[in-house]
């Protein structure tokens, strides 16, 4: 796959497995990812979750997405984003936050991109070969 056909396929598959850690114990979640676009694979939180705490302790995640027989993973670090429109976007395109926003403020909207992110395609077809890193930005 290329690049530009990883961006479309996690877009398409935006619910993914964001893996994390705690100390030496890795937590694994399904997300809906925000999306993927010329600012990068956008994940949103909330800082009141443990994730939150977790990630600015320990950058470091992982997503898995997972779809017509393919799996990509993809590495990187999370890049919180503290742009106050682009929480306005999120909250808009996802109108059950707006409750979150009432209750604990703003400031509970978090916003990673996925920073330095790596890809990996996994198929059953390519199951015994070597892996291909692609670097997505």
């Amino acid at each position: 796959m290329t690049k530009e056909e990883i961006i479309s396929f996690i877009n398409a598959n935006a619910t993914c497995y964001l893996a994390t850690c705690d100390g030496d114990a890795p937590h694994v979640r399904a997300m809906g990812m925000y999306k993927a676009d010329e600012r990068g694979i956008l994940i949103q939180l909330s800082s009141i979750k443990g994730m939150y705490g977790e990630l600015v302790k320990n950058p470091k995640v992982e997503l898995c997405y997972n779809g017509s027989g393919k799996v990509v993973r993809i590495s990187g670090t999370a890049d919180f984003m503290e742009d106050q429109a682009l929480k306005e976007e999120v909250v808009k395109a996802r109108p059950f936050l707006k409750t979150l926003v009432d209750a604990h403020g703003w400031e509970a909207i978090k916003i990673f991109r996925v920073a330095n992110p790596v890809a990996t395609i996994w198929t059953m077809a390519t199951n015994l070969e070597p892996r291909k890193f692609i670097k997505l930005y």
